[in-house]
């Protein structure tokens, strides 16, 4: 009875409570939402009219700047170039890269400082050239050579650093100059320009130059910390540095504008005057043709004819013929002797030196027919340089850290070991013997070299570059020396995308 009571009265009243209930929260849901969006479309309607605001203030400036620039003569088309995203890449490759090998050179100083700033010169220059190839139409091969001027001299000034008397801090000058040829990869213009693909002349060209860094981390591994620092950081900065900027942004080489400026071309030179106008009235009488005095070759001819044959000619006598002279056996008088002898010879052969310089370096030079030459108060903290010396012979007695011959002809070298190197450069005909141990033997811009090696020095490893008739003779069977040509012919290539090179092998049939 109850239980129909409560059914019948309150359950009703307790569904249109929940009932209202639901539906209050629904419509605060609703409101909720609505206030949401309301929030959210004020944002953005802020946020739109800030964006509007940026932008018109970017266009005054814009507007100001062109009008400012058309005033000051300011180039835009500069500006954005300046600011592409391959310029921007070019300066991170100098400030990450280069940065290392600036702050070693300094420590270094001297000419590893200067060689250092042609380096820096020579990679600003190249990036101006890249801003303004993007402002200049592809040019031809004349013009192209005008427009890489700038560079070029950077790469002759280096190149002249290198020459003359041969420097202790050669290997750095060399590898600098010759590791600025990779900055010519600008220069490719098509697969008919004659050189390789960018990035392949990046990497032959340190190639090239890696050759006397290397010298520079033998020299220096355990002597002095700073150059092996330079030396890498040197590599860093083309390997992988240059070479992995061209590779992300110039793999084709550069990108010329359609629609620059054309590379102005060298001034021609002015032509020739014209000839003088003939007198038309003179006042001398006109001569003839067979009257007038004759010139060039038809003068000669005349004056030929005019005389005899026999004219000016002496007669020979009895005691002028070979058969009766008494010198005829090849006797020289002593009057004719004397003349010979009384012309001074010219000569710009320097003082002969044999000396130990700073304790450090022996230095032997311009000796001439001495076969008894000798070095023996010699320690491995020491080095050897020869130079212009012809026709003699060094005894190296003892242990010294690295032997250089330089432009030496008909010398002959013998020492006991070297810790770092010997080296060979600029000679001719030049004989050197190693009676002990020698890592390595370099062989550079020289003809006729003969190599002896001993057991102990077999494991030698020999560097040859323009070098020509090398050849070597090392201990055979019963102490009998074999000798082996080292090849200086070569055949390249190229097979499964790379160019493999063997030497050239002959055959007599």
């Amino acid at each position: 009875m109850y239980l129909y009571h409560f059914q019948t009265h309150y359950t009703p009243r307790l569904n249109a409570r929940y009932t209202r209930s639901a539906s209050s929260s629904q419509i605060l849901e609703r409101e909720t939402k609505r206030d949401r969006e309301r929030g959210r479309k004020s944002e953005e309607v802020q946020m739109e009219e800030k964006l509007l605001q940026r932008l018109e203030s970017a266009v005054a400036r814009l507007e100001s700047l062109s009008v400012g620039s058309q005033s000051r003569g300011i180039d835009l088309d500069a500006i954005a170039a300046s600011t592409d995203p391959s310029i921007i890449a070019f300066e991170d490759l100098l400030t990450e890269f280069f940065g290392k090998v600036s702050s070693a050179a300094a420590k270094i100083g001297g000419q590893v400082q200067d060689v250092t700033n042609v380096l820096n010169e020579a990679f600003s220059v190249q990036k101006e050239l890249l801003i303004k190839i993007k402002q200049t139409k592809k040019p031809d091969m004349v013009g192209l050579g005008e427009f890489l001027k700038p560079l070029n001299e950077k790469l002759t000034k280096a190149n002249s650093m290198t020459e003359g008397r041969r420097s202790d801090f050669f290997n750095h000058l060399k590898a600098v100059a010759e590791s600025l040829t990779a900055l010519a990869w600008i220069a490719y213009v098509g697969k008919d320009c004659g050189m390789s693909m960018p990035i392949a002349h990046v990497e032959e060209s340190w190639q090239a130059a890696e050759f006397y860094n290397n010298k520079v981390l033998v020299e220096y591994r355990n002597k002095d910390s700073n150059h092996v620092e330079w030396a890498r950081a040197l590599k860093e900065l083309y390997v992988p540095g240059l070479r992995n900027y061209v590779k992300s942004h110039y793999p084709l080489g550069p990108v010329w504008s359609a629609s620059g400026s054309a590379v102005s071309a060298p001034p021609k030179a002015p032509a020739p005057p014209p000839p003088p106008p003939a007198l038309i009235f003179s006042s001398e009488p006109s001569q003839s043709s067979s009257s007038r005095p004759k010139e060039g070759m038809a003068a000669v001819f005349q004056e030929i004819s005019s005389k005899p044959v026999t004219a000016g000619l002496r007669k020979v006598t009895d005691d002028m013929k070979t058969k009766n002279r008494a010198d005829r056996a090849g006797f020289v008088s002593a009057g004719e002797k004397e003349v010979r002898t009384s012309v001074p010879s010219v000569s710009k052969v320097g003082p002969p030196k044999l000396e130990l310089q700073m304790g450090r370096k022996w230095v032997v030079e311009n000796q001439i027919g001495k076969k008894d030459l000798l070095i023996d108060k010699c320690d491995s903290k020491q080095t050897v340089y020869i130079f212009g010396c012809k026709d003699s012979v060094l005894q190296i007695k003892g242990k010294v850290n690295n032997i250089t011959v330089d432009k030496c002809t008909k010398m002959g070298v013998v020492f006991t070991d070297v810790v770092a190197a010997c080296e060979i450069v600029n000679c001719n005909s030049v004989e050197v013997q190693c009676q002990g141990t020698a890592p390595t033997i370099s062989v550079d811009n020289s003809a006729g070299c003969q190599l002896y090696l001993s057991k102990d020095s077999l494991e030698a490893s020999i560097t040859t570059a323009k070098s020509s008739e090398i050849n070597v003779l090392v201990p055979g069977a019963d102490n009998d020396l074999v000798e082996h040509a080292l090849p200086q012919q070569y055949i390249h290539s190229y097979k499964d995308g790379q160019f493999v090179t063997t030497p050239v092998s002959h055959s007599g049939g």
